[in-house]
């Protein structure tokens, strides 16, 4: 009996650039809004770069790349998510010129994916806008934001050309509602951000992102380019009536973004939104044709689901990523009250596959947790992440059980495979990867990398293309 997972299915690891790479101020790189967020999302943001800012060495990535990628290469990556620090390569974001010791660095990343058959699968703009784009701009609420948004993705399509086929446009890009300065480098506080404002960001940022789906094709006829939202299922509370319409809306407002991506136009639904909310979406001539350019696949992230109810004063409030919800009584949560809900991911790859009929890719998913390092008994540092191991096994079953049902998953790449600074609350100590990175919240420790107990698992996932899942359909 053989595997559900198809044989070129791209198994592999995620990370973002400003979470690990460090070298904030390294190379010319310039300053990005995360330079000023040490404290995670929900925090004011301070002038400049602060010391208690973990983001500003993350796990020095910048330096130790190559013994990154040879443990990923060790575990058997067919593919590497990563992101490219616009600041890096713009570091202002509205200059002429790129900044060639950043492009340069990577092609020295890239190089060293191919040298062990590692596809990279690249972000173009990952909660990382210039600082200058944001101050002066106020981010994506301007227009202007599309022109250096253009020039930047041509100088990456002509740079990288050769050696990167798969491409992002934005990081979750339907975060912006909830976050919109991490995720929309709006400066203008979020109480006093208008509805119109933010869904006239939202159309800046729709344009740029299908034409960065023009371009790419135009300059690299053989990459594939693909959107990237965050998928956060939700249930009705109960079979009232009033809550399955609730969560009918709810999820209507994410949909919004892969609808647009993957269909070409806005749907029907939002202009009762828009009315009610008094916004006027303006579009420039040309935004028409520009948003017809479809990218060739859907990705997403997924932690976890929430419920919704008509009456607000239902259920306990629980955390998800980003989006809040309530609590649904029949699941568990992590230690960060994520609920766990590892069917949600079969539900969201069924309902993509069959709203888009596009390939789909889950390009984030894993457990945010406090990790013990121990030394067992052979003397080796490592940690016994079997909960770990217990959520992506029962997660990845989910994706066998969506191959059975005949959604086509192009790849799956766990978010956080290597220790990093947490993109929600700056911490270290909420951990994900499969490689345990000696490095506290209070900026202590060594850097060293070091194999904790699920490496080993993943790296069988990988080498069994997903047979040894206990639970998992066979293929008869």
């Amino acid at each position: 009996m053989a595997s559900p997972f198809p044989k070129d299915f791209l198994w592999g690891g995620a990370v973002a650039a400003n979470q690990l790479e460090g070298a904030y101020n390294v190379d010319g790189k310039g300053l990005s809004v995360q330079d000023v967020t040490p404290n995670g999302v929900t925090t004011p943001r301070t002038e400049g770069p602060t010391e208690d800012n973990l983001k500003l060495i993350g796990i020095d990535f910048y330096n130790r790349y190559k013994e990154d990628v040879k443990l990923f290469a060790e575990m058997g990556f067919k593919v590497f998510r990563t992101s490219i620090a616009w600041s890096r390569i713009f570091p202002k974001g509205d200059e002429l010129e790129p900044n060639q010791k950043g492009l340069q660095f990577y092609d020295n990343l890239f190089d060293e994916c191919h040298k062990y058959g590692i596809e990279p699968l690249v972000t173009i703009s990952h909660y990382e806008t210039p600082l200058h784009l944001s101050k002066t701009y106020d981010g994506w609420v301007n227009r202007k934001m599309i022109e250096f948004y253009e020039r930047y993705v041509t100088v990456l399509f002509h740079r990288y050309k050769g050696k990167v086929k798969y491409w992002l446009t934005f990081n979750e890009i339907n975060s912006i509602v909830e976050e919109p300065f991490m995720s929309g480098g709006i400066y203008t506080p979020k109480e006093e951000l208008s509805d119109q404002d933010l869904y006239q960001a939202v159309h800046h940022e729709l344009v740029a992102s299908a034409l960065a789906v023009k371009l790419g094709h135009e300059i690299m006829p053989d990459a594939k380019i693909g959107c990237m939202v965050l998928s956060m299922p939700t249930y009705p509370l109960t079979p009232n009536p009033d809550d399955v319409v609730a969560a009918m809306q709810a999820e209507q407002q994410n949909d919004l973004f892969a609808d647009i991506h993957a269909r070409g136009y806005y749907p029907k639904y939002m202009n009762r939104y828009f009315k009610a909310k008094n916004i006027n979406i303006k579009f420039e001539d040309g935004d028409e044709e520009i948003l017809k350019h479809t990218v060739d696949f859907i990705s997403f992230s997924y932690y976890s689901s929430i419920c919704k109810s008509g009456d607000p004063e239902k259920g306990k409030e629980t955390q998800g990523n980003l989006f809040a919800g309530i609590e649904n009584p029949y699941l568990k949560a992590s230690e960060w009250g994520w609920q766990i809900d590892p069917q949600g991911l079969r539900l969201t790859l069924n309902k993509y596959w069959d709203r888009y009929q596009k390939p789909l890719f889950i390009v984030e998913n894993g457990l945010g947790a406090i990790d013990q390092l121990i030394t067992d008994e052979d003397g080796n540092k490592t940690v016994k992440d079997d909960y770990r191991i217990q959520y992506m096994n029962d997660h990845l079953v989910q994706v066998g059980e969506a191959l059975e049902d005949g959604v086509e998953v192009m790849g799956y790449t766990s978010w956080g495979c290597i220790d990093l600074v947490s993109a929600s609350t700056a911490e270290m100590k909420k951990r994900y990867g499969f490689i345990y990175v000696d490095r506290n919240d209070d900026g202590s420790g060594t850097l060293e990398r070091y194999k904790k107990k699920s490496f080993y698992w993943y790296k069988e996932v990988i080498r069994t293309n997903g047979a040894n899942l206990i639970g998992v359909t066979k293929k008869l």
